[in-house]
């Protein structure tokens, strides 16, 4: 499933020619040796076209994609995309599996996000979670998420320490229901 990436189209920002990946860096982050070569996310119309499918199963709350909805940083307009969520139990993350997209700017910006699935809508705030403790998502999101697998260097069955290494380079949130985070405090961002 394609996510959001950062061809910037309404937000500004650069785009390379043709929208194709091209290989980054090839030497891994925790400094031994050399990993996989890592894709730079660019999207494409098939992007544009996978995104369009995932948006309707998810609105008709088929499949494991949700429509996750921030407002632009800039614009203060809406902007939906299609995500997968990690999920255990009752704790949810979101990831960026592409970096800092559009949509990762704008939560980041926000404090908050409304995910939908079918007829359900939650509006969360968000938490960054440090590396520690986004290298053990970020390893479970590549299993469920396998499209996304060329943009990290660490492979499925890499251990968590090579996912820690890189997770400044794929955020993860931790979505906490606005409910419980209006409970610990005053509101803390305007909704999406």
């Amino acid at each position: 499933m394609a996510d959001a990436g950062p061809s910037y189209d309404q937000d500004g920002g650069q785009r390379r020619p043709g929208g194709q990946a091209h290989v980054a860096g090839q030497v891994h982050p925790a400094g031994h040796g050399s990993a996989r070569p890592v894709r730079e996310y660019r999207k494409s119309r098939g992007d544009r076209a996978g995104n369009a499918i995932f948006s309707v199963l998810a609105r008709a709350g088929i499949g494991p994609a949700h429509l996750l909805t921030t407002r632009g940083r800039k614009t203060g307009r809406p902007r939906t995309t299609p995500v997968i969520l990690v999920v255990r139990g009752q704790q949810r993350w979101l990831v960026a599996p592409y970096g800092a997209v559009p949509w990762v700017l704008n939560a980041r910006a926000a404090g908050q996000v409304r995910l939908r699935r079918g007829r359900d809508r939650h509006d969360y705030t968000l938490r960054q979670l440090p590396a520690a403790q986004a290298g053990p998502i970020l390893q479970h999101y590549i299993r469920i998420a396998p499209a996304t697998r060329p943009y990290f260097q660490a492979s499925k069955d890499s251990p968590v320490g090579e996912f820690t290494a890189e997770a400044d380079r794929h955020p993860v949130f931790e979505l906490i229901p606005l409910s419980e985070a209006s409970a610990d405090g005053p509101g803390q961002a305007s909704r999406p």
